[in-house]
Formats: structure tokens, sequence, C-alpha cells
């Protein structure tokens, strides 16, 4: 059975008003993208639904106010990674009065077939031996439970593969069989695309397009067996944005709704949901020689005037980001400074030589431009997912445009 855990990362923290170190979520922002977003796919594909997905705690910026938020934009459909996080959406949705179709593109254990149906979740199949245990479960609890299945195109993760027509042929079989089981309804079924992001190289548009041909081979398959699953859907983000023909009944949304990924938002208007702020909690005058932080990396050629800021990796701020530009504000103006030397567990230090810079100033370290997190994760030899799924609990969510 699921039960609420009894602790929680940084649960143990009083409230505050006020903080060294947050996170501004802007959810007219989120509203915004996402309304984008759906129109970008209506156009094109007037029948194609948009789903949200909000794993990870919506990628960092927290679920339970996305979530809201995206109900009250009409979004019928959500994605997550796992049980707990279906859960968490189900409650938002029934707290809303609203209803969804809540998906888990994920492992469950079959043990949790009751779960599933209480809280009116759809599971994703990734084969038929987790069919099988997934019946044998339902069965035992008496309940029918909704499924996806997963093709495997190319990912080469989840799924029932797809690479050639023997694999084809008995994977068709194989889902052939699962309908079949008394307790599992198939609702539809989908992959995942590898390389929809490098649309724009040869290599990318190409695999992309073979993965889509991999699983229309599978889909006409089953129809010739006389299945005909009611709902398909093969894009993520980028492919929502490059693709036309393959809007099959969905596309799955994520990174775009949260206004990251700059480099495949093919012009669309999309602002960073979220801005990681924190103040500047000391000044202090750094002599020439002088080396600062661990380590001694940064050393002074002449005098320097040294902020120091109360984050570092502990908060989801890596030290990979070493030497990043910042933005501090300063009677409403702005000024960018370059992080000087390594970051610290709860601190890094910035060279803020020449700018009137005072302590208790806000200091924006992304979010402010739509590339300020790409440069971020670039920096760190990642990707703007990672960047935002890293930013730690104990980083206060603070709302705005609730």
């Amino acid at each position: 059975m699921l039960t609420e855990l009894d602790y929680r990362l940084f649960s143990a923290l009083p409230e505050s008003d006020r903080h060294r170190v947050w996170a501004e979520i802007d959810l007219n922002t989120l509203r915004n993208n996402y309304r984008t977003l759906r129109n970008m796919i209506q156009e094109k594909s007037p029948l194609t639904r948009a789903v949200a997905v909000v794993k990870a705690d919506a990628y960092g910026h927290g679920s339970p106010a996305c979530v809201k938020a995206l109900l009250d934009e009409g979004c019928d459909f959500f994605a997550v990674a796992s049980i707990e996080e279906a859960v968490a959406v189900r409650r938002v949705c029934d707290e809303k009065h609203g209803d969804a179709t809540i998906l888990i593109l994920g492992y469950t254990y079959p043990e949790y077939a009751g779960e599933l149906a209480a809280f009116r979740l759809t599971q994703t199949v990734l084969s038929l031996t987790y069919a099988e245990a997934l019946q044998k479960e339902a069965q035992q609890v008496g309940v029918t439970l909704s499924v996806h299945i997963a093709a495997d195109s190319g990912m080469n993760r989840i799924g029932f593969v797809c690479r050639d027509d023997e694999e084809v042929r008995r994977s068709a079989e194989e889902i052939f069989r699962i309908c079949s089981f008394p307790s599992l309804r198939i609702d539809g079924m989908f992959t995942h695309f590898a390389r929809a992001d490098a649309h724009e190289t040869h290599e990318g548009k190409a695999f992309t397009n073979l993965q889509f041909s991999r699983y229309v081979s599978l889909k006409n398959a089953l129809e010739k067996m006389g299945i005909k699953i009611p709902f398909h859907h093969v894009c993520n983000s980028a492919e929502a944005v490059f693709g036309k023909e393959e809007l099959l009944d969905g596309a799955r949304l994520g990174i775009l709704l949260y206004g990251a990924s700059p480099e495949i938002q093919k012009g669309l208007s999309l602002t960073p949901v979220m801005k990681l702020k924190t103040v500047v909690a000391h000044l202090h005058h750094l002599p020439a020689g002088e080396p600062v932080g661990y380590g001694g990396d940064f050393c002074a050629a002449s005098d320097r005037l040294i902020a120091t800021l109360p984050i570092g990796y502990a908060d989801g701020f890596l030290r990979a980001y070493r030497g990043a530009s910042v933005k501090i504000i300063h009677d409403g103006a702005v000024y960018s400074a370059n992080l000087a030397g390594r970051i610290c567990m709860d601190q890094c230090m910035a060279d803020v030589t020449g700018l009137p810079v005072d302590v208790g100033d806000e200091v924006v370290l992304f979010g402010d431009t739509p590339d300020a997190l790409s440069a971020l994760a670039d920096q760190a030899n990642t990707i703007d997912y990672e960047s935002l799924c890293l930013i730690s609990a104990r980083v206060p969510r603070r709302y705005v445009n609730l």
C-alpha cells in the first residue's frame, strides 16, 4: 500500500518570510507557454491533444502549483514517471474538481494494481512479462487497469521492440495476447524519439524518421490483426515543434512548457518559468595577490571587490558553473558580474569590482533571459533538464500570479 513518508528532504526546516536563495515561479508564464504550444500543435493537427509532462516535480518547478495552473488552461492529460507522482497529480485534480488522464511513463510494481485503479491512473506496459504480472495482480484484486503500450523504436530503453520486420511481427503477436487479458484495457500506445532535439542535423532527422516509420509499422501490423488502439502519441517537445505528420492523437510537452531549451523553440514566444535568485550576503576588499575560495584557483591580479552569495552546490548550483555570469540588481539597475573561485556547498563568490553593489541586493542566477540557463548547462557539459531538476529541495519555490 502507498503510505505517506514520515520525513521528506528538508521538511524539518521552518517556514520563513525571507530566504537567502529561492526559485521564483511565474505561473502566468507557464499558462502562456502552454497556450502557445497547444495552439501551435492544433494549428498543424487540430485533433492532437496536448499532454503536459509534470514528472520530477514539474521539472523542479513544483508539481501541485503547476498542475493547478495547467488545469485552469483546460489541460486534461498529464504524464509522470512514477506512481507517487501520479497520485500527487490526481489529488490536485480532485481538489480542483477536474478530471484528467494521468499516464505513468515508467515502471510501477505490479502489486500496486489496486492503487492504480483506485486513483484512476494509466500504467505503461513495458513488456509481455510485465503485462502478465500486472494482469495477475489486477485480477486478484478485482480491478481493470487502463494501460498504454510502450513501443521501443530505437531508444532501447523500455517497450516492445520494432526495429525490423521480425521484431514487429513478434511484438504485434505479444500485444495481441495482452488484448485478451481481461483485467487490462489498452487505451494507448507510444514511443519516444531519441534524437528529435537534433532535428537540424541530417543524422538527427533521419533517425527520428526511422523511429517513426518503425512505430507506424507496428501500428499497421496491429490494425491488420484487428487491433485498433484508440490513442497514439510519439512526439516529445522537440518533435512537436519540428514535426507535423508525427502529431498523432497526442503530443507530450515537457521542457518547452517551462520555457527552457531555446535552441528548439523555433521562434515561439516562450519564456522561462523559473528564476533562480539569491542576495549579496557580504562584501569584502581583496588585495592583489590574494586567492579566493577552495584551492585558490582565482587569484587577484589587482585589488578587487568580492561579493559573497549564499548559494552553492547543495542548492543545485553546480560546481561546474564556476566563472559564470550572474545579474545583480541595485536600485533597479541590472549589472553583470562573474563568479570568482570555486563554488562551495552553500556559498559562492562574485567579482563586483567597480559595480554599485550593497549587501542585500538581489541576484539572478538564471531565468532572466531565455538562454541564461542553457549557457550555464553548456558550461557544465549538461542540459537544461538536469540543471532544473537538480535545484535542491531546500530552495523554496515562491509563486507569483497564482
